[in-house]
């Protein structure tokens, strides 16, 4: 190989890394056989932090949980959330918490029972009065992140409705999160 060619290919890196200096790199996969990486399949799930707790229920999803009404966004401590109304029936409010894990939620106030939504750890729990129609069904994600369903009817009675009601949303919800 002639020296001058020699020197430009050892030159050619040390010119790439200093024009990317600043800027991020975004290396392109390549295939085993040397083509272009097919790209990411749609199924990569977003972080908690770019998702939308109102975009979370689809027209379909809200018609399945029994939802009429758009839900409204609101926010809940440093939380973002989504609340859905039906007036005169029941309400859910979806939170997502990126601050607080399942061990991090209080969770004393209600009857606990463990279950798996989805991929996802989850607990359930009821109002310890069996008639005050209100529960949650909190969803780990990771270890210091969560997702709350929380359904209260307005009746304040039917403790069992309001956990079904949670779980339909729960699991309607599961499979959008990380």
């Amino acid at each position: 190989m002639a020296e001058p060619v020699r020197k430009l290919l050892l030159l050619v890196p040390a010119l790439l890394v200093l024009a990317a200096c600043g800027r991020p790199v975004t290396p392109k996969a390549v295939a085993a056989d040397g083509g272009p990486e097919p790209a990411p399949s749609s199924s990569a799930r977003p972080a908690l932090a770019e998702l939308d707790p109102c975009a979370l229920l689809s027209p379909s999803d809200r018609s399945s949980a029994g939802l009429t009404e758009l839900g409204k966004p609101k926010t809940i401590g440093e939380a973002r959330a989504c609340d859905w109304t039906v007036p005169s029936t029941f309400g859910v409010t979806v939170t997502l918490d990126e601050t607080a894990g399942l061990a991090n939620l209080d969770v004393s106030h209600g009857t606990r029972t463990k279950k798996k939504v989805g991929a996802h750890q989850a607990l359930q729990v009821a109002d310890k009065k069996a008639a005050a129609g209100t529960c949650a069904v909190l969803l780990g994600v990771g270890n210091s992140a969560s997702v709350q369903v929380d359904v209260s009817n307005a009746s304040f009675s039917d403790t069992t409705l309001a956990c079904s009601r949670a779980t339909t949303v729960a699991g309607l919800v599961e499979p959008k999160l990380p």
